[in-house]
């Protein structure tokens, strides 16, 4: 039997995993790998610099470890690809592949122009499922059949048994439950008392030569992004990344699982690992992420609710979102139930409130790209939906400031989660929360020009207004709903001089942000 013709096995900036797919399709020494940097695709939105600092830094630290092992490899960079359809075309007129083969891109837009391009091209494009999620569009959608709601609870325990991670032979759960998310609430309070604890500092890695080469090329392609390129200090290859994790593994996640909830004004990172931005890349498998947890359970080196925790993250919660984003798209990022039509405000890109808690939050992500899931979730959504911004403005900025953003990620997690723009598909509630909430979680209040306590008048903390103002506005949606309607009965059974004050002077507030 004859050689076939060589293939080209197209590998994108999100899809460095050794196990990608399309990639052990492949046979070293005979088929090539691609690797394109489009200006038109990494110049979509306007992206902080250390998301793009990281993707092309990972992505051409991948290409050079393949080459090295021996695989043929075309790169074409910033400086050579203004398109994908122009570097796949001088790709194919140089090298003339039998056939093109690339894993499913994880975004629904990049899919949806994949489809387009196949059009185009001048040799066959075949597309394989990916690989990078424990559950697939196709499972998911079997257990979402015919369900009005999800919940991600269920979900989870589902792939609990899938997975067999911390399950006992007789088919139960690990300690007996299945969650232990009430035991990962330390306060502000409780840490004070156990004596403000603090992790050991990340062994950030140094920039190398290439690092600082991406630096360079994003400096002549998109000079005005967001963040410095000295403040950038991420893993970008496979054995960085999996140093990262075991460093979170043997030194934060004992006490992650307490404080996971807390923020403090100077430590960004506080016991979260981090890890993300690689594992949204491939540089981490989401499984053996979550067996490293469990390991560390099983050899008594991490309390079980912390492991537990951790592990509800991965396998449970990302999944999750990744699941909604493919069953409801492409009408999912359209979704607005809440009918929310402000503009976003533009201290969001610069972090000029006086809003203490806001402007610490704005600050860490304008500088690092960073924010844990409570003041993704409890300070920016939060304030997102209690003053009415636009959902899709909102997704807009989510996924050009962090890290670890992808469509796939942000849409469900915000749409969803954070700003109930689905009427409430995925979360049976809204996440609105008054002042209270950030005074017993965080220490911002303790140096803002507003406070908790006050409810109305000079001084009063605006969340405290927002909060009952957004009840007012939407209490006959949520008056019938059993977790949101003890404070639609709260709102309604104040004098109408209170409610008339704070929705006075909510909307001067709100007027204070145009």
């Amino acid at each position: 039997m004859s050689d076939p013709a060589h293939r080209t096995v197209w590998i994108l900036a999100d899809q460095l995993s050794v196990t990608n797919a399309a990639l052990i399709s492949a046979r070293k020494g005979h088929d090539r790998l691609l690797f394109i940097e489009s200006r038109k695709t990494f110049g979509k939105l306007s992206y902080h610099r250390h998301r793009l600092m990281l993707l092309l830094s990972a992505m051409r630290h991948f290409a050079e470890e393949r080459k090295d092992e021996g695989w043929q490899v075309d790169y074409h960079k910033l400086g050579d690809s203004p398109d994908m359809l122009s570097s796949l075309s001088r790709h194919y007129d140089s090298c003339n592949p039998s056939e093109i083969l690339i894993t499913r891109p994880n975004n629904h837009d990049e899919s949806l122009a994949l489809d387009s391009l196949r059009k185009k091209l001048k040799c066959p494009l075949r597309i394989i499922p990916t690989t990078q999620f424990l559950c697939s569009q196709e499972d998911f959608a079997e257990l979402a059949q015919g369900k009005k709601r999800l919940l991600m609870e269920n979900f989870y325990r589902e792939m609990r048994r899938r997975t067999g991670l911390l399950m006992e032979s007789d088919g139960k759960p690990t300690g007996g439950e299945w969650n232990f998310d009430a035991e990962n609430r330390g306060t502000l309070q409780d840490w004070k008392k156990a004596g403000s604890p603090l992790p050991s500092s990340l062994a950030r890695p140094p920039q190398d030569a290439q690092t600082r080469e991406v630096a360079v090329d994003l400096e002549t392609w998109f000079p005005s992004a967001p963040g410095m390129p000295r403040d950038f200090a991420l893993p970008v290859t496979r054995a960085a990344s999996l140093k990262w994790l075991d460093h979170f593994i043997e030194e934060r996640l004992p006490d992650f699982g307490t404080w996971q909830d807390l923020m403090l004004q100077g430590e960004p990172d506080m016991f979260h690992s981090i890890i993300s931005p690689m594992l949204n890349i491939g540089l981490l498998d989401p499984l053996e992420c979550a067996k490293a947890a469990e390991a560390a359970y099983r050899n008594g080196k991490v309390p079980l609710p912390a492991a537990e925790g951790f592990i509800r993250q991965i396998i449970g919660w990302r999944e999750f979102v990744n699941g909604v984003y493919w069953l409801k798209m492409p009408a999912y990022g359209e979704l607005n139930a809440l009918e929310a039509e402000r503009p976003l405000p533009s201290f969001f890109y610069d972090g000029k409130t006086d809003l203490n808690c806001l402007h610490q939050t704005l600050k860490e992500v304008l500088k690092g790209g960073f924010n844990h899931h409570i003041q993704r979730l409890m300070i920016l959504g939060n304030f997102l939906l209690l003053t009415g911004i636009k959902p899709q403005e909102a997704l807009r900025w989510f996924n050009e400031m962090y890290i670890d953003a992808h469509d796939w990620v942000m849409a469900a997690n915000l749409l969803g989660m954070a700003l109930h723009a689905d009427g409430g598909f995925m979360a049976t509630k809204p996440y609105a929360a008054g002042g209270a909430y950030i005074r017993k979680m965080s220490n911002y209040c303790d140096s803002c020009a507003y406070s908790p306590e006050i409810k109305t008048g000079p001084g009063a903390c605006p969340f405290n207004l927002l909060y009952w103002n957004f009840y007012d506005l939407h209490q006959d949606r949520f008056a019938s709903n059993p977790r949101a309607a003890m404070p639609v009965r709260s709102w309604r059974k104040r004098s109408q001089q209170d409610r008339q004050q704070i929705v006075t002077e909510t909307r001067a507030f709100l007027d204070s942000l145009s």
